[in-house]
């Protein structure tokens, strides 16, 4: 009887273990679906790429097709405003983040608590709210079609400072209290200790700003007004005016314009985990 029980647990152990990679096998089939369409289609003829039933696979592969996406716009140029721009953004608010993070979670200041939740209230605005205001604020300077317009603005981001400040807050208090003893500064304990250890947060922050910036359309769509000065994702919405019949073009621009980010992510995606995971021991 016992040896029956045995078998029974174990069984339904294997059953349920099949039924979760099923489960995660059909996830991963819709989420990896439509980048291999996408993928698939820029290399098809055009013919092929509206044609009913779909292929699964080109009959022709159309490698020049890229090549003519790539030459129908500016997308040397596009991709330069995209890398400086999303680059630029990326350090100024790695820079503010670390500065105000470890103020708010080592620093002793009146009211720090309050302006801390004053902070995180302003993620609940929608950036709709604000979008009119932060126009002519940068019409006003003088920034309009400027990079300044792109970068500037965003140097500052509050879920950055957010998750910055719960790792320094699982940073051991008596680490801090052992180099105070030795005489360390709170800039030199930022500089030489907290900072080697904060690399996967900072990692995970910059992964999300360079994301958030590189993928940014609405903001980028108001504030520029020539192709020298579009990012990649204005560029392309562009692209996708003038080019609407030709999928495989679209299709290929979309394509190269999303392998850069998969790329970073598929280098960073360890640091970036576990940037997550430490940020999360200490509230």
């Amino acid at each position: 009887m016992k040896k029956k029980t045995t078998w029974f647990y174990r069984l339904q152990s294997i059953f349920g273990r099949v039924v979760i990679h099923l489960v995660l096998l059909v996830g991963v089939v819709i989420v990896v679906f439509p980048f291999y369409w996408m993928v698939t289609t820029s290399f098809k003829t055009l013919d092929e790429a509206v044609q009913f039933p779909p292929t699964l696979l080109p009959k022709v592969w159309m490698f020049s097709n890229w090549i003519e996406a790539w030459n129908s716009a500016p997308f040397g140029r596009y991709f330069f405003n995209s890398i400086f721009v999303s680059t630029s953004v990326t350090f100024l608010v790695l820079t503010t983040s670390v500065l105000a993070a470890y103020t708010f979670a080592r620093i002793r200041l009146p009211g720090k608590d309050l302006i801390f939740v004053l902070f995180l209230a302003t993620m609940m605005i929608p950036f709709e709210v604000i979008l009119i205001p932060d126009f002519v604020i940068v019409k006003k300077l003088g920034w309009y079609n400027t990079y300044a317009a792109l970068i500037l603005p965003w140097s500052a981001q509050v879920f950055s400072i957010f998750l910055m400040r719960q790792f320094f807050l699982s940073v051991p208090l008596d680490l801090y209290e052992a180099a105070q003893v030795d005489g360390c500064t709170h800039h030199r304990f930022l500089w030489h200790i907290a900072l080697p250890l904060s690399v996967p947060a900072l990692l995970t922050c910059g992964i999300f700003s360079f994301l958030g910036s590189w993928n940014a359309l609405l903001w980028p769509l108001i504030t520029t007004s020539s192709s020298e000065m579009r990012p990649l994702q204005v560029g392309l919405a562009v692209f996708l005016t003038e080019e609407g019949i030709y999928y495989q073009l679209l299709m290929a621009a979309a394509t190269f314009t999303v392998l850069p980010i998969i790329i970073i992510y598929f280098f960073a995606q360890r640091q970036f985990i576990e940037g997550i995971a430490r940020t999360g021991i200490k509230g």
